[in-house]
């Protein structure tokens, strides 16, 4: 689900913005939608904390969570649909693929991780998520890598094992491995998902493929559940998990989808990506006021790094 740098969402080319007062009313009215889109996503993991406190399992929350989110994204594959021509076999396949990837694994992989390491280390990590689909672009395109890009793709994973050896030394370093892993894993199932997604962008419209491919997590995630739960496992969750679940679908899921959406149409995907990069900061905050988590010199340290690095590995890329 796209969550994830925030994560980049992918998306058509985006005209320039017009001259004028038209265009600087504009640029203040996507920045301020980025902003609050960065800040919305980043709640994510602030959320999955909070439910988890209830004794609820992965596989249940995510269900709760999509089970609230399908109507939202059918609604809006409908809606970026209407008056196009209908789907081929092949777009269908695509999706399909999209879904499992980009937004079925990837959401649960990071649910899985966030049971076993901190919000801040998770977000740091999905942070790194450019320099895998660089790296992805890299092994099946051969898309050149400029030495700036690897100096700040270096500077980033430094960043991370800093926090990650951190959180390892004061808890339990299996866990904070296994967790680190799975939302790394998420964030490469992501990439992948940013890779592909180019052709079907161009056919299908941005809105629309993110509207039928987390559709088709929804399901997916539901399934999962109803043939790895029994029923009432979901009837007899605290209704604390619910209502987090509904705002995790809406204000952490749905919404933000949108808000990132109307300000690439207004800055562009490139200006919209660096505002991102409140999300880290957004969640470590997050973090310490509602989670309780500490505040360190070597997590501030790391997400300085990560944040330095993705902006010089950013700029390197122009």
């Amino acid at each position: 689900m796209p969550e994830q740098a925030t994560r980049p969402i992918a998306t058509a080319p985006v005209a320039p913005p017009s001259h004028g007062a038209h265009s600087q009313q504009g640029l203040g009215t996507g920045l301020v939608l980025a902003t609050l889109g960065a800040i919305a996503f980043s709640g994510k993991a602030i959320i999955v904390k909070l439910a988890y406190r209830y004794h609820v399992d992965a596989v249940t929350l995510i269900m709760l969570r999509m089970l609230f989110a399908l109507p939202l994204f059918a609604v809006m594959a409908w809606w970026a649909g209407r008056g196009k021509p209908p789907l081929t076999r092949r777009d269908w396949m695509g999706v399909l693929g999209l879904g499992v990837s980009g937004y079925y694994l990837a959401s649960f992989l990071d649910f899985a991780g966030l049971a076993y390491i901190s919000a801040s280390l998770e977000r740091l990590i999905l942070y790194l998520n450019p320099t895998l689909v660089l790296f992805f672009g890299w092994v099946l395109y051969r898309r050149r890598i400029t030495r700036g890009q690897v100096m700040g793709m270096a500077i980033s994973y430094v960043g991370v094992l800093l926090v990650f050896g951190h959180e390892a030394a004061v808890g339990a370093s299996w866990q904070a491995a296994w967790g680190a892993l799975l939302v790394f894993l998420s964030a490469v199932s992501y990439a992948v998902y940013l890779v592909a997604s180019g052709e079907f962008v161009k056919r299908l419209g941005s809105l629309r493929l993110v509207g039928l491919a987390t559709s088709v997590a929804c399901i997916l995630c539901i399934a999962q559940f109803l043939l790895l739960r029994p029923l009432d496992v979901a009837l007899n969750v605290a209704p604390q998990v619910v209502w987090l679940s509904v705002l995790n679908a809406t204000l952490c899921t749905a919404v933000p989808v949108l808000m990132v959406m109307m300000a690439i149409e207004r800055i562009g995907p490139a200006m919209a990506a660096q505002t991102g990069m409140v999300g880290p900061m957004s969640t470590i905050l997050m973090g310490v006021v509602i989670l309780g988590e500490p505040f360190t010199a070597w997590i501030a340290a790391g997400t300085l790094l990560v944040i330095a690095g993705i902006f010089v590995f950013t700029r390197a890329g122009r």
